[in-house]
């Protein structure tokens, strides 16, 4: 039943498209054309942070390279569930921009996972309501390119957001055990000495 009901959400949000916001969404789902915004978010935690931010990007990398992998090895290549684009029994009813399909296999959506690992583990840091609201925002609209691209489900996109937001809030979770018990030099065990 929840196969159903995505492939008819899919079917309806795959079908409003137009060649102006074929190339609007596959620039949006590109890697590159992010870049500087990935850029951006370094720079503002390298002054935010200081001494710090070369910690704190190792965690990134971690959270990137943990994310990535997660979607395609753990989902993808056990689940293998075929991408819209790939679905016999879609065939003739998908919207695809220049035929592009990609893999074989679309759950989870690592582009899903790795915008919301961004979203998620920046906000953490950045912690303003401005960059919040930014970044979530353009964390749903890649994850929605996808799905106007014909190369996702909804659901392959819904749970690779939240994958990717959990990988997030882990690692970042992991950075503050790591700053309050190792980088702060604190005790694990609270003592202080009697005089």
């Amino acid at each position: 039943m929840f196969e159903r009901l995505d492939q008819q959400l899919f079917l309806f949000l795959n079908s409003i498209n137009s060649p102006f916001w074929d190339l609007v969404m596959h620039a949006i789902s590109g890697k590159l054309i992010w870049a500087p915004l990935y850029l951006g978010i370094l720079i503002y935690l390298g002054m935010k942070y200081k001494r710090k931010f070369i910690v704190i990007l190792l965690f990134i990398i971690l959270a990137i390279a943990l994310a990535d992998q997660i979607s395609v090895q753990l989902f993808k290549n056990l689940v293998q569930r075929l991408r819209p684009c790939h679905e016999p029994s879609l065939e003739g009813l998908v919207h695809l921009f220049n035929g592009e399909c990609g893999g074989k296999f679309g759950f989870v959506s690592s582009h899903a996972t790795n915008s919301f690992n961004v979203a998620l583990l920046s906000l953490l840091f950045i912690r303003k309501r401005w960059y919040t609201i930014t970044i979530i925002s353009w964390a749903v609209v890649i994850g929605y390119s996808r799905v106007y691209l014909g190369v996702h489900y909804p659901g392959d996109v819904i749970c690779g957001s939240l994958l990717g937001a959990f990988v997030g809030w882990s690692i970042y979770s992991l950075y503050i055990l790591t700053d309050n018990k190792i980088l702060q030099h604190k005790p694990f065990f609270n003592h202080t000495p009697k005089e």
